[in-house]
């Protein structure tokens, strides 16, 4: 490499290191909302400098990025984190000459809006969606809406905030309220409400060649938020599916001239063929990194940095399952937590992360962000992954009260099946 200097924004820490294990010198940006002290801190010792500032100010944001860029003189700026900032970073790239992919191609996977209008020019994913410019013109468009259900989406918020399922007329407030809950006017999207499973594609761009990491099949919960309680990798598919998914993936990615980089994309297989749900430019979160790598021993992490500095992108075929489940406990204070010891030494459990202590009070779980925790697993087959998970479920009890009355054991909510 002739110049191996990278300026990262929002870099987790494992990319940073990452990176620098594929022979860069990086350069970061955080916020220091986003993360602990303490996490920052261990990003800051593997970082070259790391700079902080408030994400939510785009004006200091992309003064941050040229002033660093400059001063350090980086070969590219690349953003892996939450797509909330990524345009402005891409943009300021761009126009520095240092950006990997146009400001554009972005637009068009991370913003739900265009790339819905782009796979209708295209005439690729058909399906039924209207777009409203607030959640007020949303609101009139479902009171008399005689095409329900539908599924509502934000445009412009993540972690699955705010996706509801509108079955009757009387659903529309609660939404509402939920809008206002996460402060949120922006635009909405209507869509028809596809049926069938639900996949995630990961992808590695190269030079615009788009290289199929692996399919992972996800476990969702009730209606109407339908939260990602799981999921398993590599999905369990029919040859002609897992080709008719990454066939369709692949000419999305196309249609947005994306150059470089991972892509997130989840589609559903319904009975009239895959479509399309929505994409980012990042790795899948959810541990999906580490369900590759357990399953088929490939790092898509570090292949990101590997195919940045040259080296040409392999993606290796899965010869085990990695699973991760997720867990939702009931609403209720925690009065014990017992067998997380046990789970955790168990040979097959990867991670068991628990986001309660003692005295906490449990909310209901309404988006990723407000799940309880999850575990992740590896197995040789799904009659073996449910087993483990049967184990973990049959050593782990949280115990909580219910509004101050009888004390409630909760089992971990732990399963391989729809």
């Amino acid at each position: 490499m002739r110049n191996n200097r990278l300026l990262i924004c929002m870099p987790y820490k494992q990319f940073v290191r990452k990176a620098v294990d594929a022979g860069f010198r990086v350069y970061s940006i955080w916020d220091p909302s986003l993360e602990s002290a303490e996490y920052l801190q261990e990003v800051a010792r593997l970082s070259e400098e790391m700079v902080l500032c408030d994400f939510s100010d785009e004006t200091q944001l992309r003064h941050v990025v040229a002033t660093m860029a400059a001063r350090h003189d980086v070969a590219h700026v690349i953003h892996l984190g939450r797509e909330a900032t990524q345009l402005p970073v891409c943009e300021q790239a761009h126009a520095l000459g240092l950006a990997l992919n146009s400001p554009r191609s972005l637009v068009l996977l991370n913003d739900k809006s265009a790339m819905r209008r782009l796979l209708r020019e295209r005439g690729i994913s058909p399906m039924t969606t209207r777009e409203a410019d607030s959640p007020a013109e949303a609101q009139r468009l479902l009171r008399g809406a005689a095409d329900l259900p539908v599924v509502v989406k934000p445009t412009q918020l993540d972690g699955s905030r705010a996706v509801r399922l509108i079955e009757q007329p009387s659903d529309v407030d609660a939404w509402i309220d939920e809008l206002a809950a996460c402060r949120y006017a922006g635009p909405v999207l209507v869509e028809e409400y596809l049926r069938g499973p639900e996949f995630s594609v990961e992808t590695l761009t190269v030079h615009g060649q788009h290289h199929l990491v692996g399919i992972t099949a996800k476990r969702l919960g009730s209606a109407p938020h339908f939260v990602e309680m799981g999921h398993v990798h590599p999905a369990p598919l029919r040859d002609e599916d897992r080709s008719a998914i990454a066939e369709l993936v692949v000419a999305y990615l196309d249609a947005t001239g994306y150059r470089f980089g991972p892509a997130h994309t989840e589609v559903i297989l319904t009975a009239a063929g895959p479509r399309i749900v929505e994409s980012q430019a990042r790795i899948g979160g959810d541990r999906i990194p580490l369900l590759i790598e357990l399953a088929g021993g490939f790092d898509i992490e570090s292949a990101v940095f590997r195919a940045l500095a040259g080296e040409p992108a392999k993606p290796r075929a899965a010869k085990r399952l990695g699973c991760v489940s997720f867990f939702d406990f009931g609403p209720g204070r925690v009065q014990a937590l017992e067998g997380a010891e046990e789970v955790r030494r168990l040979p097959f459990v990867h991670a068991l992360v628990l986001k309660f202590d003692r005295g906490d009070v449990l909310g209901p779980v309404s988006s990723s962000a407000t799940r309880h925790g999850y575990v992740v697993i590896d197995a040789a087959h799904e009659r073996e992954a449910a087993e483990r998970l049967a184990a973990v479920q049959g050593l782990l009890r949280v115990v909580t009260t219910l509004n101050d009355g009888p004390t409630v054991a909760n089992p971990s909510t732990i399963t391989l099946k729809d």
